[in-house]
Formats: C-alpha cells, sequence, structure tokens
C-alpha cells in the first residue's frame, strides 16, 4: 500500500457534478500513508457542497475495494472556484446577481436569506443592494441605523461595508434618511452602483451578491457592461403576471449584448404552509409555475421556498429567518437547500469554462 495504489484508487471516484474524477481535478492533497494509516485531503470545489458526504463515503469504498485492511482519515476542507478576471476587484472569487421581472416577488427576501445560508457554510460573502431607490436590506439586516465608515487604503479612500450575520453589505439606505425618496434619473443610479462596487473595500469575498432593482433599468444594462458575472438567479412567484415578467428578465440577460449565464430560478411563496399544520401544503398562488419555466428555458430549478409568516416577521424585525437557527424548520431547510443549490451551479459553470478555455 503507498501512495501511487491509493491515488490509482481515487481516480475511480468521480465528483458527482463536474463528471471528473478526484485525481484529475486535483481534488486531492496531502496525501500520507503510514503502515495501514491513510490520510488525505479532499478539497471541495465550495462550502456549501451538498455532496460531502457521498464524496466521503465514495473514498472510503473506492479505497476499502483495494486495500480491506486501510485505516482510512479524510479531512473535508473547500476552497470556492472562480474563472473571473477583474483587474479592480482581483479578491471577489464569483459575482452573482439576483433579479426578478417585478417588484413583490421576495427578491430581496431570497438575497438576504441565500447570503446569511451560505455564510453559515464557511463562505465570505458580500451584498450589494442595487436597489437604489428603494434599498431593503438595512431593515432586512436590522442595522438601517449603521453608517459606513470610510477609510484611506493604498492611498485611496473606501467604504467599509456594514457586517452583519457574517455578511459585508453596502446600500442607499445607509447614506439616504429612510423617511427620504431619492429622486434620480438614471446615469445618477447608475453611477451610484458603481460606486458601491468599486469604491467599497471588500476584501477577499467567495460570494458577492446583487440585488438588482426589479425589471429591466439602467442598472442591469451598467451591471453587465462594467464587470463579468458569474450569473444570474430570476425569483418568481408561481402565478401567471410573475412569470411572464420573470421570463422577460431572463430572456435580457440571455441577449446577446449581455449574455449573461441564467444560473437558475427560486420559486418564491410556492406553497402557503400554516404554523399549526406544517405538513400542509396550499398552493395559493398557483403550482410549479417556476419550475415550468425553468423546463422550457432549460435552466436550473433551485428551489421552492414556502410562504411562511415567520419569513415576514423575520425581515421585519431584522433578522433573516436563515440566521435565526432554527434548523429543524421547512424554511430553515429550504434556504440551506437553496444555498447548496446555488453553490453547486456557480462551481459546475466554472468547472464548464475552464474546460473550454482549454479546449481553446
Amino acid at each position: 500500500m503507498n501512495k501511487e495504489a491509493i491515488l490509482q484508487a481515487l481516480s475511480q471516484v468521480q465528483e458527482p457534478d463536474l463528471k471528473k474524477d478526484l485525481v484529475t481535478l486535483n481534488m486531492i492533497k496531502n496525501l500520507e500513508v503510514q503502515g495501514n494509516r491513510v490520510s488525505f485531503v479532499v478539497v471541495l470545489t465550495t462550502p456549501a457542497c451538498p455532496l460531502k458526504e457521498k464524496i466521503r463515503q465514495d473514498c472510503e469504498e473506492s479505497i476499502l475495494s483495494v486495500f480491506p485492511q486501510a485505516e482510512i482519515h479524510i479531512d473535508m476542507q473547500a476552497e470556492v472556484t472562480s474563472v473571473l478576471k477583474v483587474n479592480h476587484l482581483p479578491n471577489i472569487k464569483n459575482i452573482v446577481a439576483i433579479a426578478s421581472g417585478k417588484g413583490g416577488v421576495g427578491k430581496s427576501t431570497v438575497t438576504a436569506n441565500l447570503a446569511v445560508a451560505l455564510a453559515h457554510t464557511g463562505a465570505k460573502v458580500g451584498v450589494i443592494d442595487a436597489d437604489i431607490f428603494g434599498p431593503s436590506m438595512p431593515v432586512m439586516f436590522g442595522v438601517e441605523y449603521e453608517k459606513p465608515m470610510v477609510q484611506e487604503i493604498n492611498g485611496k479612500q473606501y467604504i467599509i461595508p456594514v457586517e452583519q450575520y457574517g455578511v459585508k453589505l453596502i446600500s442607499m439606505g445607509f447614506l439616504s434618511p429612510a423617511e427620504s425618496a431619492v429622486v434620480w434619473r438614471g446615469p445618477m443610479a447608475s453611477k451610484a452602483f458603481l460606486q458601491f462596487l468599486n469604491d467599497t473595500y471588500w476584501g477577499e469575498l467567495d460570494y458577492l451578491l446583487i440585488d438588482l432593482p426589479p425589471g429591466t433599468s439602467d442598472i442591469h444594462l451598467t451591471m453587465a457592461q462594467a464587470m463579468p458575472i458569474t450569473g444570474v438567479v430570476i425569483v418568481t412567484t408561481p402565478q401567471k403576471v410573475a412569470l411572464a415578467d420573470a421570463q422577460k428578465g431572463l430572456v435580457m440577460f440571455r441577449q446577446g449584448t449581455i449574455n449573461i449565464p441564467i444560473l437558475g430560478i427560486v420559486e418564491n411563496m410556492a406553497y402557503f404552509t400554516p404554523a399549526e399544520l406544517p405538513q400542509n401544503k396550499y398552493y395559493i398562488f398557483g403550482r410549479d409555475g417556476g419550475k415550468v419555466l425553468a423546463e422550457r428555458y432549460n435552466v436550473p430549478f433551485l428551489g421552492e421556498i414556502p410562504l411562511v409568516q415567520g419569513i415576514r416577521e423575520a425581515g421585519d424585525i431584522g433578522r433573516p429567518i436563515i440566521a435565526q437557527g432554527e434548523e429543524e424548520t421547512p424554511t430553515y431547510q429550504a434556504f440551506k437547500a437553496l444555498a447548496e443549490r446555488l453553490a453547486q451551479q456557480i462551481a459546475i459553470r466554472n468547472a464548464q469554462q475552464v474546460v473550454q478555455t482549454m479546449a481553446v
């Protein structure tokens, strides 16, 4: 039993999403063989990997099939992959836009809980509240009275983002009084968005989520032209009018002049579950609309989020429901699964980009 034999055994283990073996993908690190003891590190493509235990089990089974006497010790670690090349933002690995065709579908609620869920996995996460005219992140994170500091770093003045629940935040809501309206033309709003992006000291981030305003506007075009985007998540509700608008948003991102990959569709308010009857599901706004839209355009369906009073209450008190740590609740599980599937799709897309680059 030696390193070469162990690597040969591990070369039979495929990464389920990337469809290549762990050795080829260079996911096996620090392999040591001492007598019957085998130890190594498996470096996952994201800390939110939903298939972590399957990969561990497959590694153990593959080695034991050749060396039944082996004593195996596996350390599962994670390093978020990236293919972005942004010279002025070199420490941000993935930029993900969260969009919706219309307002009122819970896009910001999904963004807030998604950000906290990713942070809970150990990822470094930031959020830009790009809805300049209707910012909601400060309220949802319970920091509406915070003011970001300005600090000189390497000769340049940077905004220091507000941090809450392990997530770095920047929003117009920090800079404008809550009772006043921001009455700007589109170019001014776009300029504010670019300042949030370029003049904020983000440090190292695995995921930067951009909570876009509803619809299709100047900010969407500015974002597409200003930087490469890992992909877009479309949030919708099941009813026909919301789906029609979500479809327009999806088609916009697929236009040749924009051409941003769709990472998936989230169906929010998919069904109503009363607190006293947690196993019951009432499809108030229709059923499977988001899933059908995903199938029609051949994009991933990331999951359903129920219509639950607790989600609204959590946003109002400034503590996203995923941050409350009630792991047994359906809503916690729904957002946790959503974060895992999104991280999975990002890792798949990055791997595909690498393969395409090698082919060229």
